[in-house]
């Protein structure tokens, strides 16, 4: 497993949707099925597997809106995301979707069937949690693509021909890896590079009398791997050592600047400004959703500015920071429901709790924007032990996986912003992580929307609580890597029923139900529903 990297498996990416793991997970799974068609797709039959969740959560959050985009060559971010029905329909890519039985071992599955006037091409793809990929499979070939390489694809007509063409790409070029994927319709060799290939090169390989297809899949990651990746730490109890080696001074943001700096290969400089830009786009979503939101597809209306109001009259129950923290969770949730962009943190369904805490207490403290910088590092190292040794994806764990990882993190990210130790940094971390083991995912009508607005503001009052603890130097008990271990176990004993399929919990109560007919017939936002009693 290719270790974490705070920008591409905890802090992003940057996108519109309501669901990281649906909507901007399948764009990157279509950009690389429009790469593997060199970009000329004309059909694309989806096949999903009603053993996993996406059967009944494709169209309300967001895997059609992403793949459809990703088809079409989109970022993640991009503005037309809102209209892709209309826009694949206008680029003249049909799409039709099935539901069939096919043995998928993870819950986002995704089957692609994809073709032109030329050829045909299939792909297997899964969703991991927070946006994160892995393609399995490439027509029929076993293939470990996670999107953080330039992947050139070698499709023989001469199967015989394959060892003498990766020994001498081997042994006349620098790549990060040449392999022989076996088990395919054609032998497949895969190349993984860090930059693309030389034009000539490939012009090349394409007139090698053996190849028939030369494709080229362009990253979809910000942060790109290479060979021989290694990390300083991956528990933190390694951490800690690597720490107590340099004297015990060093901070977790700090630690969490090295660590990215070192799983990137770029300078802790870039580690902080990259950070800051994201700070930066969190703060102008808050922004933007206490101006008011409004989306058809939707059940909320937009609170956030009616909060505002009555927390500036003296109309609710005093407490500034944590009142708030809850616009500000409102806000970010009030415009990932109505298409505008936000930040995966750490992922799109859990984007108020991190954001909301954080940068609730920072503007409460006036706290500078290089103090932002910082909390954000560390809340995205201890986001990094829980993307390496267990799961932001809900359809795995629930919403532990992801407003119980936010919690964690802003706990973390909270004390720093009170000057707290790093001892007591990683203890408001524990405490908070396990005050959420077991949350259910069972979203009404499977929209992104309720009770995920609650429990975002849930996780980060639980933030703000675990952090007060810790400064106050409660005991949290249990060291983070043995909960981050607790946390893997209890999402892998919880039924599939209650995480993220629509099958369970509140996701099947008449009101539920009720909302999903309602949204059905285009009657959204803001609206009532009526129960049959």
């Amino acid at each position: 497993m290719t270790p974490p990297s705070i920008f591409n498996d905890v802090l992003g990416p940057v996108m519109r949707g309501p669901s990281s793991s649906h909507s901007a997970a399948s764009l990157r799974i279509g950009r690389l099925a429009r790469d593997l068609m060199g970009g000329d797709v004309k059909e694309v039959m989806v096949e999903y597997d009603p053993n996993g969740a996406l059967v009944t959560t494709h169209e309300s959050q967001g895997s059609d809106l992403g793949l459809f985009g990703g088809l079409m060559g989109w970022q993640t971010d991009d503005e037309r995301l809102p209209d892709f029905r209309e826009e694949i329909e206008e680029a003249g890519i049909k799409v039709e979707i099935r539901y069939v039985s096919y043995g998928a071992e993870h819950p986002n599955t995704y089957k692609l069937t994809l073709r032109n006037r030329d050829e045909e091409r299939t792909m297997q793809a899964i969703s991991t949690g927070g946006g994160m990929i892995v393609v399995q499979k490439i027509e029929g070939a076993g293939v470990e693509i996670e999107g953080d390489y330039y992947e050139t694809l070698v499709f023989l007509s001469d199967a015989g021909a394959a060892d003498g063409l990766v020994g001498w790409l081997s042994s006349s070029f620098s790549f990060e890896e040449v392999q022989v994927r076996p088990g395919g319709k054609e032998m497949l060799i895969e190349i993984r590079s860090r930059s693309a290939l030389d034009e000539e090169l490939l012009a090349e390989l394409r007139g090698n009398p053996a190849v028939s297809v030369v494709r080229v899949l362009h990253p979809v990651l910000p942060v790109l791997s290479r060979r021989d990746l290694s990390v300083p730490w991956l528990r933190c109890a390694e951490m800690e050592s690597y720490r107590e080696c340099r004297g015990g001074e060093t901070g977790l943001g700090d630690l969490g600047a090295i660590y990215e700096g070192e799983r990137g290969g770029i300078s802790v400089e870039e580690v902080r400004e990259r950070m800051g830009r994201l700070v930066e786009t969190m703060e102008g979503s808050i922004q933007t959703g206490l101006q008011g939101t409004s989306f058809a597809d939707r059940i909320l209306p937009a609170q956030s500015p009616r909060f505002a109001e009555r927390m500036k009259g003296g109309e609710l129950v005093p407490g500034d920071v944590l009142n708030r923290m809850i616009m500000y969770v409102s806000s970010l949730m009030e415009v990932k429901s109505s298409m505008g962009v936000i930040v995966a943190a750490p992922t799109a369904g859990s984007c108020g709790a991190l954001p909301g805490a954080v940068l609730g207490v920072a503007d409460a403290l006036g706290k500078s924007r290089e103090e932002r910088i910082e909390a954000m590092l560390a809340a995205g190292m201890i986001g990094v032990f829980i993307a390496a040794h267990s799961t932001f994806a809900a359809e795995e764990a629930g919403c532990m996986a992801e407003c119980g990882s936010g919690a964690a993190m802003a706990a973390a990210g909270i004390v720093l912003l009170m000057e707290g130790s790093f001892e007591q940094q990683m203890g408001a971390a524990s405490m908070a992580l396990q005050n959420s083991l077991g949350m259910t995912c069972d979203t009404l009508a499977n929209r992104v929307e309720a009770p995920c607005l609650g429990r975002n503001v849930t996780a980060a009052s639980n933030a703000l609580s675990s952090a007060n603890m810790a400064l106050a130097d409660y005991q949290h008990l249990v060291p983070f890597d043995e909960v981050v271990d607790a946390m893997k176990q209890v999402g892998d004993l919880m039924p599939r029923e209650i995480c993220c399929t629509g099958l369970g919990g509140l996701a099947i109560t008449p009101t539920s139900k009720a909302w999903e007919e309602q949204l059905a017939r285009g009657c959204g936002t803001c609206g009532k529903v009526e129960v049959e009693s």
